[in-house]
This record gives structure tokens, C-alpha cells and sequence, in this order.
């Protein structure tokens, strides 16, 4: 919730006047629970949405890093409340576990990946495969020396968020302006 890669990309929502929700999934930081390989996590997802939707009546945006990419794709790609998708640092290989994310083929939301050309956990080849798969429209943006955590070149990275935002949300950039 506090890492820098989900702070940068919240600034770059705010700053379209969107709300923004940062939680920890259970098991991190302070809450409760245990981690369970992502199937606890996507009711996180689920409760998160409800609370926003609850909160805010907007449609809204998903966006997720690492793990919470991964696991956000696949719970929001289904949710009718969701309009986009952002996942930023997509997994494909972490620590011997395989994400699989043929699901996306079925996905016709905008989608934004965002990920270094030298993420150690999603090799730019095995996530261009990802991503060629995935439906349409989708956009891909590999950052130019940038690892997992986008050290050095956070900016860039939250660039690409608020250049595809207004291109697929149009009603975001008159937010902007007002």
C-alpha cells in the first residue's frame, strides 16, 4: 500500500480528480488474515470494489502492482463495475510460481501494462506473449532500463498512466480541467 510504485501510480489517478483506494491484501502490513496464493486476495478485491462503489457511485479503474496486477486482472476483467485496467509490473515468473493469464484473451476493457524491459519477474519476451494475447484494446509500455520497482524511471511510468487515461476516458480530462 505504501510502496512507491502504487504511490506514483495513485498520484497519477488524483490528478485527473479520480478517487483513490489503497488497501493492503490480508496477511500485509497491519490487516488480517492470511495470504492464500490469490484466492482470499480476489475477495479483497471484491470487498474493495463494493466499499468504492458504495462510496463514490463512479465506474471505475483497477490499478494494480506485482502481485496485486496479477490478481486484480483476473477479478476485474469479470466485474461489470470495472471499466479499465492498469497493471503495473505484471508477474509472469516469481520465485518458481507461473501467473497465467489466458483469461485476458476474453477481456475487451482498455488495458494498460506498464513494466521495465528488465523486471526480473516478467521478462519483457514472456510478457509481450502475455499481452499479444490479451484482447483488444490493450496498450503495452516497456520502460527503457527500468526494473520491477521502476527505480529511476518512476516518472516515466506515471507519464503513461496519465497519457492513457483521457485517450480511452475522455470524461477524466475534463475532471482535469475543472
Amino acid at each position: 500500500m505504501h510502496n512507491k510504485v502504487v504511490f506514483q501510480a495513485m498520484k497519477a489517478l488524483n490528478g485527473f480528480g479520480l478517487p483513490v483506494l489503497r488497501f493492503n491484501f490480508r496477511g500485509a502490513g497491519l490487516s488480517e488474515g492470511l495470504h492464500d496464493e490469490g484466492r482470499g486476495e480476489r475477495d479483497d478485491i471484491r470487498a474493495a470494489l463494493d466499499w468504492i462503489e458504495r462510496e463514490y457511485s463512479l465506474p471505475i479503474i483497477f490499478a494494480g502492482f506485482s502481485f496485486g496486477a496479477a490478481t486484480g486482472l483476473k477479478t476485474c476483467c469479470s466485474d461489470t463495475r470495472v471499466v479499465g485496467l492498469i497493471s503495473l509490473g505484471t508477474p509472469v515468473a516469481v520465485l518458481g510460481r507461473l501467473y497465467e493469464y489466458s483469461f485476458l484473451s476474453e477481456c475487451t476493457k482498455p488495458k494498460l501494462m506498464i513494466s521495465g524491459d528488465h523486471d526480473q519477474f516478467s521478462p519483457a519476451a514472456n510478457l509481450r506473449e502475455v499481452f499479444d494475447q490479451a484482447a483488444e484494446p490493450k496498450e503495452l509500455v516497456l520502460v527503457e532500463g527500468a526494473d520491477h520497482f521502476f527505480d529511476g524511471k518512476l516518472p516515466i511510468m506515471r507519464e503513461a498512466i496519465m497519457r492513457w487515461l483521457p485517450q480511452h476516458f475522455p470524461a477524466v480530462n475534463a475532471q482535469q480541467r475543472a
